[in-house]
């Protein structure tokens, strides 16, 4: 009898846990996309808008911004910026490049998700074009220059004299939404 009792106590810890471990699956996209927005991390702050949309004055002070590129290792690929670091004017609409290549003996499509560093910076940078907004297919041994057109809003806090724009490429597994992170704001 007092086996009984124990055996029920612990089935139903175990499925309350078991229930609780489910709920707390379905909270964490919500509770990953607040996350994301408070710190600016998978460039949830980071602001998109079309190119037409540019009206923002240009400022006489400069920031640095630094481009680094990485590749999960599930990707075959080759990925790195074009340049290191540029010098740009606050406001003025900025292109910057990447090159990726396919090192498989197959076609495969990526995804980029950025991230901006320091995370207060990616509420004035403004992203007009990415490759990042879509996913990338790269055939057999191709490479692909990729352009990002962004620009730095002049009311960048004082302090903030560096900036780096970060992209890491993932293979595209069909929940490209998932790994975006660039929801228009």
């Amino acid at each position: 009898m007092e086996n009984g009792k124990r055996n029920r106590k612990t089935v139903t810890v175990l499925l309350v846990f078991a229930v609780g471990m489910f709920g707390f699956g379905f909270a964490l996209w919500p509770l990953y996309n607040l996350f994301c927005e408070v710190t600016g991390i998978g460039g949830r702050g980071v602001q998109t808008e079309q190119l037409t949309q540019h009206q923002t004055e240009l400022s006489s002070r400069t920031v640095d911004i630094r481009f680094d590129a990485t590749v999960n290792s599930g990707l075959p690929w080759e990925f790195e910026p074009l340049e290191a670091v540029r010098n740009v004017r606050l406001g003025e609409i900025t292109e910057a490049s990447y090159l990726a290549y396919n090192t498989a003996d197959t076609p495969i499509t990526g995804h980029a998700i950025f991230n901006v560093v320091p995370p207060e910076a990616s509420l004035y940078f403004v992203k007009t074009e990415c490759f990042c907004f879509t996913e990338q297919l790269l055939e057999i041994g191709e490479s692909r220059e990729m352009p990002v057109l962004f620009y730095v809003k002049p009311e960048l806090p004082g302090d903030i004299s560096e900036i780096t724009l970060s992209y890491t490429f993932f293979r595209d597994t069909g929940n490209s939404q998932l790994l975006a992170g660039t929801g228009t704001e």
